[in-house]
Protein backbone atom coordinates (compact mmCIF):
# COMPACT_ATOMS: atom_id res chain seq x y z
CA UNK A 1 0.00 0.00 0.00
CA UNK A 2 1.32 3.44 -0.89
CA UNK A 3 2.14 5.78 1.95
CA UNK A 4 0.08 8.93 2.66
CA UNK A 5 3.08 10.95 1.46
CA UNK A 6 3.00 9.12 -1.88
CA UNK A 7 -0.71 9.83 -2.26
CA UNK A 8 -0.05 13.49 -1.44
CA UNK A 9 2.72 13.68 -4.05
CA UNK A 10 0.52 12.04 -6.67
CA UNK A 11 -2.36 14.37 -5.86
CA UNK A 12 -0.15 17.44 -6.13
CA UNK A 13 1.24 16.21 -9.44
CA UNK A 14 -2.24 15.60 -10.83
CA UNK A 15 -3.38 19.00 -9.58
CA UNK A 16 -0.43 20.70 -11.25
CA UNK A 17 -1.10 18.85 -14.51
CA UNK A 18 -4.75 19.88 -14.36
CA UNK A 19 -3.78 23.54 -13.92
CA UNK A 20 -1.45 23.32 -16.92
CA UNK A 21 -4.17 21.82 -19.08
CA UNK A 22 -6.89 24.29 -18.12
CA UNK A 23 -7.24 27.11 -20.66
CA UNK A 24 -7.26 30.68 -19.34
CA UNK A 25 -10.82 31.59 -20.25
CA UNK A 26 -11.35 34.86 -18.38
CA UNK A 27 -9.65 38.22 -18.05
CA UNK A 28 -8.43 40.95 -20.38
CA UNK A 29 -7.15 40.50 -23.90
CA UNK A 30 -6.53 42.68 -26.95
CA UNK A 31 -7.70 42.64 -30.55
CA UNK A 32 -4.68 42.49 -32.84
CA UNK A 33 -5.84 44.12 -36.06
CA UNK A 34 -3.58 44.31 -39.08
CA UNK A 35 -5.14 47.11 -41.18
CA UNK A 36 -2.06 49.30 -41.04
CA UNK A 37 0.68 49.90 -43.58
CA UNK A 38 3.26 50.59 -40.90
CA UNK A 39 2.67 47.95 -38.22
CA UNK A 40 5.58 46.32 -36.39
CA UNK A 41 6.73 42.74 -36.72
CA UNK A 42 4.42 40.25 -34.93
CA UNK A 43 7.26 39.05 -32.68
CA UNK A 44 7.88 42.60 -31.50
CA UNK A 45 4.14 43.12 -30.99
CA UNK A 46 3.68 39.94 -28.97
CA UNK A 47 6.75 40.65 -26.85
CA UNK A 48 5.38 44.12 -26.09
CA UNK A 49 1.96 42.75 -25.12
CA UNK A 50 3.48 40.03 -22.96
CA UNK A 51 5.66 42.63 -21.21
CA UNK A 52 2.39 44.32 -20.20
CA UNK A 53 0.92 41.02 -18.99
CA UNK A 54 -1.51 40.85 -21.93
CA UNK A 55 -1.61 37.18 -22.88
CA UNK A 56 -4.86 36.94 -24.82
CA UNK A 57 -5.30 38.15 -28.38
CA UNK A 58 -7.89 37.93 -31.10
CA UNK A 59 -6.97 38.07 -34.80
CA UNK A 60 -9.51 38.61 -37.57
CA UNK A 61 -8.05 36.17 -40.09
CA UNK A 62 -5.61 33.26 -39.84
CA UNK A 63 -2.51 35.35 -40.47
CA UNK A 64 0.43 32.96 -40.72
CA UNK A 65 3.00 35.53 -39.57
CA UNK A 66 1.12 36.12 -36.32
CA UNK A 67 0.45 32.42 -35.78
CA UNK A 68 4.10 31.56 -36.39
CA UNK A 69 5.13 34.24 -33.88
CA UNK A 70 2.80 32.72 -31.29
CA UNK A 71 4.59 29.36 -31.29
CA UNK A 72 5.87 28.49 -27.84
CA UNK A 73 4.44 31.63 -26.21
CA UNK A 74 2.09 31.69 -23.25
CA UNK A 75 -0.45 33.75 -25.20
CA UNK A 76 -3.80 32.39 -26.35
CA UNK A 77 -5.49 33.39 -29.60
CA UNK A 78 -8.96 33.46 -31.08
CA UNK A 79 -8.46 32.83 -34.81
CA UNK A 80 -10.95 34.58 -37.08
CA UNK A 81 -12.44 33.26 -40.30
CA UNK A 82 -12.82 35.84 -43.05
CA UNK A 83 -16.44 36.75 -43.72
CA UNK A 84 -16.02 36.02 -47.43
CA UNK A 85 -15.06 32.40 -46.62
CA UNK A 86 -18.27 31.59 -44.73
CA UNK A 87 -20.31 30.46 -47.72
CA UNK A 88 -17.73 27.93 -48.89
CA UNK A 89 -17.21 26.61 -45.36
CA UNK A 90 -20.97 26.25 -44.89
CA UNK A 91 -21.65 24.45 -48.16
CA UNK A 92 -18.55 22.30 -48.64
CA UNK A 93 -17.19 20.10 -45.80
CA UNK A 94 -13.97 19.67 -47.78
CA UNK A 95 -13.45 23.43 -47.61
CA UNK A 96 -13.70 23.35 -43.82
CA UNK A 97 -11.27 20.44 -43.62
CA UNK A 98 -8.82 22.30 -45.85
CA UNK A 99 -9.19 25.48 -43.76
CA UNK A 100 -8.42 23.62 -40.54
CA UNK A 101 -5.55 21.76 -42.20
CA UNK A 102 -3.98 25.01 -43.38
CA UNK A 103 -4.70 27.40 -40.52
CA UNK A 104 -5.14 25.44 -37.29
CA UNK A 105 -3.62 21.98 -37.38
CA UNK A 106 -0.02 23.18 -38.04
CA UNK A 107 -0.17 25.34 -34.91
CA UNK A 108 -2.21 23.19 -32.53
CA UNK A 109 0.80 21.62 -30.80
CA UNK A 110 2.66 24.88 -30.14
CA UNK A 111 0.03 27.63 -29.94
CA UNK A 112 -2.69 28.06 -27.32
CA UNK A 113 -5.83 28.29 -29.48
CA UNK A 114 -8.73 29.84 -27.56
CA UNK A 115 -11.16 29.19 -30.38
CA UNK A 116 -12.11 29.66 -34.02
CA UNK A 117 -14.44 32.57 -34.84
CA UNK A 118 -16.65 32.03 -37.89
CA UNK A 119 -17.14 35.55 -39.19
CA UNK A 120 -17.30 38.99 -37.64
CA UNK A 121 -20.51 41.04 -37.41
CA UNK A 122 -22.40 39.37 -40.27
CA UNK A 123 -25.69 38.90 -38.37
CA UNK A 124 -28.06 40.29 -39.56
CA UNK A 125 -27.05 40.47 -43.20
CA UNK A 126 -26.71 38.44 -46.41
CA UNK A 127 -23.97 36.20 -44.99
CA UNK A 128 -25.89 35.41 -41.80
CA UNK A 129 -27.51 32.36 -43.39
CA UNK A 130 -24.11 30.64 -43.59
CA UNK A 131 -22.90 31.17 -40.03
CA UNK A 132 -24.41 28.19 -38.23
CA UNK A 133 -23.51 25.71 -40.99
CA UNK A 134 -19.98 27.12 -41.23
CA UNK A 135 -19.60 26.72 -37.47
CA UNK A 136 -20.78 23.12 -37.73
CA UNK A 137 -18.42 22.27 -40.58
CA UNK A 138 -15.47 23.82 -38.76
CA UNK A 139 -16.35 22.02 -35.55
CA UNK A 140 -16.45 18.67 -37.34
CA UNK A 141 -13.19 19.43 -39.16
CA UNK A 142 -11.43 20.35 -35.92
CA UNK A 143 -12.59 17.16 -34.23
CA UNK A 144 -11.50 15.09 -37.23
CA UNK A 145 -8.07 16.71 -36.93
CA UNK A 146 -7.95 15.93 -33.18
CA UNK A 147 -7.87 19.63 -32.31
CA UNK A 148 -9.82 20.67 -29.23
CA UNK A 149 -11.05 24.24 -29.67
CA UNK A 150 -14.48 25.85 -29.48
CA UNK A 151 -16.10 27.37 -32.55
CA UNK A 152 -18.17 30.52 -32.34
CA UNK A 153 -18.99 33.72 -34.23
CA UNK A 154 -18.61 37.37 -33.26
CA UNK A 155 -21.79 39.44 -33.34
CA UNK A 156 -22.31 43.18 -33.15
CA UNK A 157 -24.96 44.74 -30.93
CA UNK A 158 -27.12 45.04 -34.06
CA UNK A 159 -28.43 41.55 -33.22
CA UNK A 160 -30.36 43.14 -30.36
CA UNK A 161 -33.90 44.38 -30.80
CA UNK A 162 -34.43 45.42 -27.18
CA UNK A 163 -31.80 46.01 -24.50
CA UNK A 164 -33.45 48.19 -21.85
CA UNK A 165 -33.93 47.28 -19.13
CA UNK A 166 -31.45 44.38 -19.30
CA UNK A 167 -34.12 41.85 -18.33
CA UNK A 168 -36.07 42.83 -21.47
CA UNK A 169 -33.17 41.98 -23.76
CA UNK A 170 -34.22 40.19 -26.95
CA UNK A 171 -32.91 39.62 -30.45
CA UNK A 172 -34.15 41.80 -33.30
CA UNK A 173 -36.65 40.48 -35.82
CA UNK A 174 -33.93 40.51 -38.50
CA UNK A 175 -31.51 38.49 -36.39
CA UNK A 176 -33.77 36.29 -34.27
CA UNK A 177 -34.03 33.19 -36.47
CA UNK A 178 -30.30 32.99 -37.16
CA UNK A 179 -29.39 33.75 -33.54
CA UNK A 180 -31.66 30.98 -32.31
CA UNK A 181 -29.77 28.48 -34.45
CA UNK A 182 -26.39 29.85 -33.42
CA UNK A 183 -27.40 29.82 -29.74
CA UNK A 184 -28.62 26.21 -29.93
CA UNK A 185 -25.35 25.17 -31.56
CA UNK A 186 -23.29 26.87 -28.85
CA UNK A 187 -25.42 25.59 -25.98
CA UNK A 188 -25.24 21.99 -27.18
CA UNK A 189 -21.43 22.12 -27.22
CA UNK A 190 -20.84 24.46 -24.26
CA UNK A 191 -19.12 27.01 -26.51
CA UNK A 192 -19.25 30.78 -25.83
CA UNK A 193 -20.83 33.52 -27.92
CA UNK A 194 -18.47 36.35 -28.88
CA UNK A 195 -20.04 39.81 -28.86
CA UNK A 196 -18.63 43.21 -29.82
CA UNK A 197 -20.05 45.57 -27.19
CA UNK A 198 -19.24 49.28 -27.26
CA UNK A 199 -20.70 51.62 -24.61
CA UNK A 200 -18.96 54.35 -26.64
CA UNK A 201 -21.50 54.08 -29.46
CA UNK A 202 -24.44 53.94 -27.04
CA UNK A 203 -23.17 57.01 -25.19
CA UNK A 204 -22.48 59.21 -28.21
CA UNK A 205 -25.92 58.37 -29.63
CA UNK A 206 -27.70 59.63 -26.49
CA UNK A 207 -25.38 61.70 -24.28
CA UNK A 208 -28.28 63.63 -22.77
CA UNK A 209 -29.74 60.50 -21.18
CA UNK A 210 -26.66 58.32 -20.56
CA UNK A 211 -24.41 59.73 -17.88
CA UNK A 212 -20.60 59.75 -18.09
CA UNK A 213 -20.45 58.05 -14.70
CA UNK A 214 -22.55 55.15 -15.99
CA UNK A 215 -20.45 54.94 -19.15
CA UNK A 216 -16.98 55.14 -17.58
CA UNK A 217 -17.50 52.78 -14.61
CA UNK A 218 -17.33 55.63 -12.07
CA UNK A 219 -20.85 55.66 -10.63
CA UNK A 220 -21.00 54.89 -6.89
CA UNK A 221 -24.78 54.41 -6.88
CA UNK A 222 -27.00 52.22 -9.08
CA UNK A 223 -28.04 54.03 -12.25
CA UNK A 224 -30.44 51.33 -13.48
CA UNK A 225 -32.47 49.18 -11.12
CA UNK A 226 -33.94 46.16 -12.88
CA UNK A 227 -35.98 44.08 -10.45
CA UNK A 228 -33.52 42.86 -7.84
CA UNK A 229 -30.47 43.71 -9.96
CA UNK A 230 -28.57 46.99 -9.67
CA UNK A 231 -26.49 48.35 -12.57
CA UNK A 232 -23.59 50.71 -11.95
CA UNK A 233 -22.18 50.70 -15.49
CA UNK A 234 -23.38 50.52 -19.07
CA UNK A 235 -21.20 47.59 -20.15
CA UNK A 236 -22.75 45.27 -17.56
CA UNK A 237 -26.20 46.37 -18.67
CA UNK A 238 -25.43 45.64 -22.32
CA UNK A 239 -23.88 42.25 -21.55
CA UNK A 240 -26.79 41.22 -19.36
CA UNK A 241 -29.32 42.29 -22.00
CA UNK A 242 -27.58 39.84 -24.32
CA UNK A 243 -27.80 37.15 -21.65
CA UNK A 244 -31.54 37.87 -21.41
CA UNK A 245 -31.86 37.47 -25.18
CA UNK A 246 -30.07 34.12 -24.97
CA UNK A 247 -32.37 33.02 -22.16
CA UNK A 248 -35.37 33.85 -24.34
CA UNK A 249 -34.17 31.34 -26.93
CA UNK A 250 -33.45 28.73 -24.24
CA UNK A 251 -29.67 29.12 -24.36
CA UNK A 252 -29.16 30.04 -20.71
CA UNK A 253 -25.90 28.09 -20.47
CA UNK A 254 -24.12 30.04 -23.22
CA UNK A 255 -21.37 32.31 -21.89
CA UNK A 256 -20.80 35.74 -23.43
CA UNK A 257 -17.23 36.79 -24.25
CA UNK A 258 -16.85 40.50 -24.95
CA UNK A 259 -14.77 40.09 -28.09
CA UNK A 260 -14.45 43.84 -28.72
CA UNK A 261 -14.84 46.89 -26.54
CA UNK A 262 -12.90 50.12 -26.33
CA UNK A 263 -12.86 53.87 -26.83
CA UNK A 264 -11.23 55.99 -29.57
CA UNK A 265 -8.70 58.63 -28.61
CA UNK A 266 -9.40 61.00 -31.52
CA UNK A 267 -11.92 61.61 -34.28
CA UNK A 268 -14.89 63.30 -32.59
CA UNK A 269 -15.58 65.46 -29.53
CA UNK A 270 -16.10 62.42 -27.29
CA UNK A 271 -12.99 60.65 -28.56
CA UNK A 272 -10.22 62.09 -26.40
CA UNK A 273 -7.09 60.65 -24.86
CA UNK A 274 -8.59 61.25 -21.41
CA UNK A 275 -11.84 59.41 -22.20
CA UNK A 276 -10.06 56.50 -23.89
CA UNK A 277 -7.71 56.08 -20.94
CA UNK A 278 -10.56 56.38 -18.41
CA UNK A 279 -12.76 53.83 -20.17
CA UNK A 280 -10.08 51.21 -20.79
CA UNK A 281 -8.39 51.57 -17.38
CA UNK A 282 -11.69 51.20 -15.56
CA UNK A 283 -12.68 48.33 -17.88
CA UNK A 284 -9.52 46.48 -16.85
CA UNK A 285 -10.24 47.13 -13.16
CA UNK A 286 -13.83 45.97 -13.55
CA UNK A 287 -12.90 42.75 -15.37
CA UNK A 288 -10.04 41.93 -13.02
CA UNK A 289 -12.22 42.53 -9.95
CA UNK A 290 -13.95 39.25 -10.70
CA UNK A 291 -17.34 40.76 -9.85
CA UNK A 292 -18.86 39.76 -13.18
CA UNK A 293 -22.20 41.28 -14.18
CA UNK A 294 -25.33 41.41 -12.02
CA UNK A 295 -26.83 38.47 -13.93
CA UNK A 296 -23.58 36.50 -13.60
CA UNK A 297 -22.31 37.81 -10.28
CA UNK A 298 -18.91 36.44 -9.32
CA UNK A 299 -18.28 34.98 -12.79
CA UNK A 300 -15.29 36.89 -14.12
CA UNK A 301 -15.75 38.50 -17.51
CA UNK A 302 -13.54 37.86 -20.50
CA UNK A 303 -13.11 41.02 -22.57
CA UNK A 304 -10.85 42.04 -25.46
CA UNK A 305 -9.90 45.69 -25.86
CA UNK A 306 -10.11 47.06 -29.37
CA UNK A 307 -7.37 47.45 -30.37
CA UNK A 308 -3.62 46.94 -30.08
CA UNK A 309 -2.70 49.63 -32.65
CA UNK A 310 -4.02 52.68 -34.41
CA UNK A 311 -4.55 51.36 -37.96
CA UNK A 312 -4.08 53.83 -40.81
CA UNK A 313 -5.82 51.72 -43.46
CA UNK A 314 -9.18 52.00 -41.73
CA UNK A 315 -11.65 54.79 -42.57
CA UNK A 316 -10.47 58.22 -41.44
CA UNK A 317 -11.75 59.46 -38.08
CA UNK A 318 -12.42 57.46 -34.95
CA UNK A 319 -11.91 54.13 -36.75
CA UNK A 320 -8.19 54.87 -37.04
CA UNK A 321 -7.83 55.82 -33.39
CA UNK A 322 -8.90 52.91 -31.19
CA UNK A 323 -5.34 51.70 -30.54
CA UNK A 324 -3.49 51.40 -27.26
CA UNK A 325 -0.24 51.84 -29.20
CA UNK A 326 1.14 53.69 -32.17
CA UNK A 327 2.80 51.48 -34.81
CA UNK A 328 6.22 52.54 -33.47
CA UNK A 329 5.31 50.64 -30.24
CA UNK A 330 4.93 53.77 -28.10
CA UNK A 331 1.78 54.21 -26.02
CA UNK A 332 -1.10 56.34 -27.21
CA UNK A 333 -1.98 56.55 -23.48
CA UNK A 334 -1.07 54.42 -20.49
CA UNK A 335 -3.23 51.65 -19.07
CA UNK A 336 -2.13 49.46 -16.16
CA UNK A 337 -2.65 45.73 -16.69
CA UNK A 338 -2.47 43.58 -13.53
Amino acid sequence: MASPLSFLSMSLALFSLTILLLPAVHGIGVNYGLLGSNLPDPNATLSLLESRNIRKIRIFDPNSSVLDALRGRNTSVFIGVKNEDLQALATDPASAAAWVSAHVQPYAASVSIAGVVAGNEVIPGPLAQYVERAMGSLDEALKAANVTAPVSTAVSYAVMGSSYPPSAGSFSDDASEVMQGVARFLAARKYPLLANIYPYFAYISDPDNISPEYTFFTSTVPVVVDGELNYFNLLDSMVDALYSALERVEATSVEVVVSETGWPSAGDKYATLENAKLYNQNLVKHVESGDGTPKRAGKKLEAYIFAAFNENQKPAGTEQNFGLYYPNLTEVYHVDFP
